[in-house]
């Protein structure tokens, strides 16, 4: 009921005092603050003791400047430090409604808490004017209490608009853990552009499937095809395109007519279809599964040396850095190897040498859990290194015991057969082996027993040919490299930094520098950060520990342990379906 007004005394909220009664447990429960408020509250309707008239639109209410003052700083401020309307007996307030007005009086003389969806927009207002926290604190507590899937996006926005982080945090967490039903309703449709990119960037997108990411801007865009169309290239860059089921890219994207004539979104399919045909070679934001999908970029680690490197271990084990597990998979056949090669090849790991004169060559099925032998090399390696470029594999460099090798066999997966390529400019072993802007890259690496190389030797597969590139800021054996962003990062032979080189700038540069001193460790990008796992310390012994490197900020953070010591090992990432 509102406050009485200028036009009649109005129905009051109570006909008399709150009057004592004898005591009981009942009557000594009651707030004796609450009795003053509904007196207050009485006053205020029969216009007792009011001392100042506030007027808002045509309405006049009779209040209390010793209430307003109590509730509101803005009020407080007007009454107390001199300004004119603290003599003044009608003060004109503006910026509110009449009937907003009343409710406001209402929450002051007795803490009435009318609020409804039809009025929470203006009390909030009000309460920002009148600088009422606690009226704005009820506010926010009944938009959280409405929060659901069919209105979180406006809520959302709501609590954007009015800079509200605790009702922003949680309408946010809303939106993204239950995405697939947000999608379904109208308010999902109206969501403007710029928010809808912020959505879809989100890596905590709760989808199983990317094919509803996949959905839910098709959907939009086609609300308003006139206007939106042009947006479509935006919105569809945000989308792991890549990670679609292939069937389904074929039949529901490449069919699509918005997208066949959007000549913007070709380079999108083209890097689908490549990574459906090269896998894991292809790296983009876009081949990384979100954190809730049920598909994530796991870490393998493949046998190795035991602490004192002197045992070989058969274990084959899968760490996921989003849950922090460690599961074991299948053991390697003959696993009596150490310094051997490995690399990714359509989600699968390749294995190859491991001691003198070794030309075994083994394959881990991802999908089965299972190493199967392949084809074997042409020529016995050791200490050499592996890496996948456009569906095929390079063997490159080594040590047959006697010398180091300067030859490249190239595995061809159609036809499990390895054939000769061009060889090294440079003979070398134990060097960091990556590639980078179609290229592989050979960096640094054994010369001889004494002698490491400064060099970084580049090799284009469609001439068949190697060349020098740059030199190191560093000449190390037993060192690892990976690939980044058109970047790759070098780490290992005991160097106490991490180096990050740019092949179009042709600049080299300390991304960061390590705990200390490593060699033979494992090194591998996943979920677009730098993963650096056991390795061998300047005391010879291995170690276990997991390190990441944000490559962005340099930071570099110790995130797990592994289940034992380990160095000489292979370490690769893949992509594996998770439990939900």
């Amino acid at each position: 009921m509102g406050f009485g007004c200028t036009t009649g005394e109005g129905e009051a909220r109570g006909t008399q005092f709150a009057k004592k009664t004898p005591s009981t447990d009942l009557q000594l429960e009651t707030c004796h603050a609450e009795d003053i408020l509904r007196n207050m509250s009485i006053f205020c309707q029969r216009k007792l003791f009011t001392d100042i008239v506030l007027r808002v639109e045509s309405r006049e209410f009779h209040c209390h400047r010793a209430i307003l003052s109590a509730n509101s700083i803005y009020f407080w401020t007007m009454f107390c430090i001199g300004l004119k309307e603290s003599q003044q007996d009608t003060v004109d307030i503006k910026g509110v409604s009449a009937d907003t007005m009343d409710c406001v009086l209402d929450y002051m003389y007795g803490g009435s808490k009318n609020i409804h969806e039809d009025n929470v927009q203006s009390l909030l207002e009000a309460a920002d004017l009148f600088q009422m926290s606690g009226l704005r604190s009820n506010c926010e507590k009944f938009l959280e209490e409405q929060l659901d899937p069919c209105n979180c996006l406006g809520i959302l926005s709501f609590a954007n608009s009015f800079s509200i982080p605790t009702l922003l945090e949680k309408s946010r967490k809303l939106l993204l853990e239950s995405f697939a039903e947000v999608i379904q309703h109208d308010e999902f449709l109206q969501v403007p552009k710029s928010e809808l990119l912020d959505h879809l960037s989100s890596d905590l997108l709760a989808v199983a499937q990317e094919e509803t990411v996949f959905e839910a801007v098709m959907r939009w865009v086609r609300h308003d095809v006139a206007a939106r169309k042009c947006e479509l290239r935006e919105l569809l860059e945000l989308v792991r395109i890549p990670l679609l089921d292939p069937i389904y890219f074929v039949e529901k994207v490449e069919m699509d007519e918005l997208i066949l004539n959007s000549k913007e979104c070709f380079p999108l399919l083209q890097e689908a279809r490549k990574y459906h045909i090269f896998g894991n070679e292809i790296t983009t934001p876009r081949t990384r599964p979100r954190k809730f999908a049920n598909v994530a970029e796991v870490i393998v680690v493949v046998g190795g040396c035991d602490k004192k490197g002197r045992a070989s271990l058969p274990y084959t084990e899968r760490y996921n850095p989003g849950t922090g597990e460690w599961t074991q998979l299948a053991k390697i056949p003959d696993y009596t190897k150490s310094e051997f090669a490995v690399c990714i090849l359509k989600n699968d790991i390749f294995l190859s040498g491991g001691h003198l004169y070794s030309k075994d060559v083994w394959m881990y099925n991802s999908l089965l859990n299972v190493w199967l032998r392949v084809a074997p090399l042409n020529k016995g390696r050791w200490r050499h290194k592996m890496v996948a470029l456009q569906g095929k594999i390079y063997a490159v460099g080594g040590f047959n015991g006697f010398s180091r090798i300067s030859s490249v066999e190239c595995y061809d997966p159609s036809l499990n057969c390895w054939s000769l390529r061009t060889p090294l400019l440079e003979a070398v072993s134990s060097a960091a082996v990556t590639v980078c802007l179609n290229k592989v890259h050979v960096i640094g690496g054994a010369l001889n027993d004494k002698l490491n190389s400064t060099k970084v030797q580049s090799f284009d597969p469609l001439k068949d040919e190697w060349t020098f590139t740059t030199t190191t800021p560093f000449a190390q054996r037993c060192i690892n490299a990976v690939s980044l962003n058109d970047s790759f990062y070098v780490m290992g032979g005991l160097m106490e930094c991490v180096y990050k080189y740019d092949p179009k700038q042709d600049i080299w540069t300390v991304l960061t520098h390590s705990t200390g001193p490593l060699e033979n460790s494992g090194l591998t990008v996943c979920n677009g950060m730098l993963y650096i796992l056991g390795g061998k310390d300047d005391l010879a012994e291995g170690t276990d520990r997991v390190l990441c490197i944000d490559p962005i900020s340099s930071k570099l953070s110790q995130v797990s342990n592994m289940p034992r010591c380990v160095s000489y090992h292979g370490c690769v990432t893949i992509h594996q379906r998770v439990r939900q």
